[in-house]
């Protein structure tokens, strides 16, 4: 009875959906978007689209989301919004991350993406722009996928955070404790596998169309990014997800190592209590505001 109301509940929403999306007007960049994705059907084959082309999103989505956070270090009035002031980046640690960064594309993370075909013919994935989900079930099945290398991400990453194998895998990651976008994975390349596999758990799951692989790409380094980012902006349009972590949920494990395992949601820690020391840290934060004004 109660997954019989479940599904009822999630038609109910869906159709709801549907209806308003009926009276939105529609997207200019639809028919071009249509045009090009033909195009490219046209002129390559599925193993280059799946192969050639995942690696080409990883690449120009990773470099392009880092760049407002390596702007920020080179303007006076964004450095207000930097978590940790006293800690700035480096050339030298910027250059040794980018570094490491094209061995783990290139060594660790390209071998598995040429899996990417075989994983769409395997499960019959569709490529055909007439196949393509909406946009509204794409943003879903993209929080769906998020959830779920939330929920691997926290109890992988605890476990890589255990004094036994803390040094050999995940000390790496931490090498920079005041982290800056750029340095998001940058990772031992065992760590890469481990905590990458949450990513790929929610494709299978998922994925109707070889656009979502392209889509979650993009959302999951947009989150990581800008948790590594290294700056709290308050525009930042994430913060309107919901439980969204954000960089200074993330900016703290770097600073103090210990909690806030998870990756984009805050849920896990708060169940489990590994916050704790986080929530200690903004309190003590506060009181020492308050104590600044009363004095200013």
């Amino acid at each position: 009875m109660a997954m019989n109301d479940s599904v009822n509940i999630l038609n109910s929403a869906y159709l709801a959906v549907e209806y308003i999306d009926s009276f939105l007007p529609d997207n200019p960049l639809q028919q071009p978007f249509k045009n090009a994705w033909n195009y490219m059907l046209d002129n390559y084959t599925k193993f280059q689209i799946a192969t050639w082309g995942s690696l080409i999103v990883h690449e120009v989505s990773y470099f392009l989301l880092c760049v407002p956070g390596f702007v920020f270090q080179f303007i006076p009035y964004m450095q207000k919004y930097k978590i940790q002031q006293d800690k700035p980046e480096t050339w030298e640690k910027q250059w040794k991350c980018f570094k490491t960064l094209l061995f783990n594309h290139f060594f660790i993370q390209l071998p598995l993406i040429c899996g990417t075909y075989y994983f769409t013919e395997y499960f019959n994935i569709p490529y055909e722009w007439e196949e393509m989900p909406r946009w509204y079930v794409l943003v879903a099945q993209c929080f769906g996928c998020a959830v779920i290398e939330d929920a691997w991400h926290y109890f992988l990453h605890r476990l890589l955070h255990h004094k036994r194998i803390y040094k050999y895998i995940h000390k790496v990651h931490h090498e920079f404790v005041s982290p800056f976008g750029m340095q998001a994975e940058y990772a031992h390349p065992l760590e890469t596998l481990i905590l990458g596999t949450g990513f790929f758990i929610g494709i299978v799951v998922f994925c109707n169309h070889v656009i979502l692989l392209w889509a979650w790409v993009i959302c999951r380094l947009m989150e990581t990014i800008d948790v590594h980012s290294g700056y709290d902006v308050p525009l930042n349009p994430l913060h309107l997800v919901p439980f969204y972590a954000g960089a200074r949920f993330h900016d703290f494990h770097h600073m103090n190592f210990i909690g806030n395992y998870a990756s984009t949601f805050t849920w896990w820690d708060r169940i489990f209590g590994t916050d704790s020391q986080f929530i200690a840290y903004k309190e003590k934060e506060k009181k020492q505001q308050v104590i600044m004004k009363k004095k200013a």
